[in-house]
């Protein structure tokens, strides 16, 4: 909005003024120069490509009811399009970072899962691509869970890769971290726009319900019915298979009648396993704190609580089993919450050549077919759920945009029909756009949005450039609606070739670029090329019959009251 009231105020101020200064006669090149040869040919060219368009104007307004069916049908194949094209929220950008976690059973323990976490090191350190690897385990990856470890892989810039892009390099690796036993791994590719959600995926489902054993084993049904789903990769859940746990319940009883307090109960356990610090030592220079534990080795199994002995109320040494009752259960190993209530998380990928937007479908399509109780309530997170969101309102912003454009073009012409003329031009852009994704396989993205929306400013300022002029030849001169807007279609046909190349030719970078990032900025090209190219093609021979089959209606609404005003005078 701020670059197009600036050109505004360029157009009105500054270019007139360079116009003056340089538009002289006396500043022509010399007929024998080689500016003035390249200006002729350049001349010859755009009269030949006049002289073709007259030839076809001429045919296309013979034949109007057969444009007026190609601008029917253009409506609605664009309408058809829209409901076809793939979809997603942002195109994957491969900015040589991949991200990713390890998961391994319940029961695992600290140096079983670092063992299996430097294979999975050893694995990605193996490629080409890779330059270094980060890794951590438990609870440093907000999991709070010793089972899970947390991965950060950066890539060597593009060209020393191959030009392999980072979604390949995953590719590629699953097959080979698939073959490390006893652990699971999920990598995906960090981007610099993310829609929140926890960590993980960018692709993220919630399940929420106020029974967290209901809620635990509907996640494993969905994660189970996803992963046999072909659009979907790297499917995981927050939810591991509830770990070992012994509850320690004290038996009073038994506690009272051997002299044994509560409190030494609490301490004796606290004393083995918490890592409790008793004292301090001070020394002239450094302080050394005092940790008291049992050997690590005998902190594995719950049966050596055998071997844990507290101090009764007459000085004697008595079993901890003789006032403690034991019992083996397992437990969650972290409960996540969302909205105040227990909260499941399922993140996933997308497949090769799959668009978000049909995966999400996917999802949404699976949930249903399981038929979750009611009390389990679903939504999505992170990209997807701004996706979902981007899809709803997309209709409503195009439809405002459209209308906005009616309100004021029906200001400024004071009519009701006129700015349909112009807005009639609008939809060959967005059939453009939409073929050009299709054709290069990318989906309809934020950024092909903000290019179908860039291309509705561009080709309404052709279709007002011709309509303008054609309301000045039937006012000024008295021509009739044909002869005018024939005129105009000739004398307009410059600017308008030049506007459009301007800003076909200012696209290409877009389209064609490489380099960090260029995944983001590529849709907005192809969009801005596809749709100026098609529209070029349409609205030339599309505008001039509209703006005559409104001019033929407006003229008899016009000349209804006056034939009737007759028989009065």
């Amino acid at each position: 909005t701020l670059a197009i009231a600036i050109s505004a105020l360029v157009s009105l101020t500054l270019t007139p003024m360079l116009c003056g200064h340089f538009l002289r006669a006396d500043r022509h090149p010399p007929p024998d120069s080689r500016l003035a040869r390249l200006d002729r040919l350049v001349e010859g060219g755009f009269q030949a490509a006049l002289r073709s368009y007259a030839f076809l104007l001429d045919y296309a307004l013979r034949f109007r009811w057969l444009m007026l069916l190609v601008t029917l049908a253009t409506v609605g194949l664009t309408i058809w399009l829209y409901t076809v094209v793939p979809k997603g929220f942002f195109p994957t950008q491969d900015t040589g970072l991949i991200e990713g976690s390890t998961v391994a059973g319940p029961e695992i323990s600290f140096a079983a899962m670092a063992e299996r976490q430097r294979a999975v090191v050893d694995v990605l350190l193996a490629d080409p691509a890779v330059a270094a690897v980060g890794s951590t385990i438990g609870v440093a990856t907000g999991w709070s869970a010793m089972n899970r470890g947390q991965l950060t892989v950066g890539l060597k810039p593009l060209a020393e890769r191959g030009m392999v892009s980072s979604e390949q390099v995953i590719a590629r690796l699953r097959p080979q971290l698939a073959r490390v036993g006893a652990v699971q791994t999920f990598l995906y590719s960090a981007q610099y726009l993310r829609g929140g959600g926890r960590q993980g995926a960018s692709n993220q489902f919630v399940l929420l319900g106020p029974d967290l054993a209901e809620l635990r084993a509907w996640t494993e049904k969905l994660a189970a019915r996803l992963r046999t789903l072909p659009g979907l990769a790297d499917v995981t859940s927050d939810q591991d298979r509830a770990g070992p746990q012994a509850a320690v319940e004290i038996d009073r009883v038994a506690a009272a009648r051997l002299g044994v307090a509560v409190s030494a109960i609490d301490a004796a356990l606290n004393n083995a396993f918490s890592q409790r610090q008793i004292s301090v030592i001070y020394t002239a220079r450094n302080q050394y704190r005092v940790v008291l534990e049992v050997d690590p080795r005998l902190q594995t199994d719950p049966s050596n609580l055998d071997r844990i002995f507290v101090g009764a109320s007459s000085g004697q040494q008595v079993p901890l089993l003789s006032v403690v009752r034991m019992q083996r259960d397992t437990a969650p190993l972290a409960v996540q919450h969302q909205g105040q209530f227990p909260a499941t998380t399922i993140s996933f990928n997308t497949a090769p050549g799959v668009a978000q937007g049909d995966a999400i479908a996917a999802v949404q399509q699976a949930a249903r077919d399981l038929h979750l109780p009611e009390t389990v309530r679903t939504e999505f997170a992170g990209n997807a759920r701004w996706l979902t969101q981007s899809l709803a309102s997309q209709p409503f912003l195009i439809a405002a945009a459209f209308l906005a454009i009616y309100i004021v073009l029906g200001v400024l012409y004071e009519s009701l029909t006129q700015p349909i003329t112009i807005i009639s031009t609008l939809p060959s852009a967005g059939l453009g756009a939409l073929l050009a994704l299709l054709v290069t396989g990318s989906d309809l993205s934020i950024m092909g949005i903000i290019g179908i929306l860039l291309l509705m400013g561009i080709v309404k300022k052709n279709a007002i450039m011709l309509v303008d002029f054609a309301l000045e030849q039937e006012r000024r001169y008295g021509r009739t609606p044909r002869e005018a807007i024939h005129a105009a279609c000739l004398e307009r046909f410059r600017p308008i070739i030049m506007t459009t190349l301007a800003a076909l030719l200012g696209a290409v970078p877009l389209a064609v670029g490489f380099g960090a990032g260029s995944e983001l900025r590529r849709p907005l090209g192809i969009a801005i090329i596809g749709g100026l190219i098609a529209s070029q093609a349409l609205t030339l021979y599309t505008t001039p019959v509209v703006y005559l089959a409104l001019q033929r209606r407006q003229r008899r609404e016009v000349a209804v009251p006056a034939a009737r005003a007759e028989p009065r005078l």
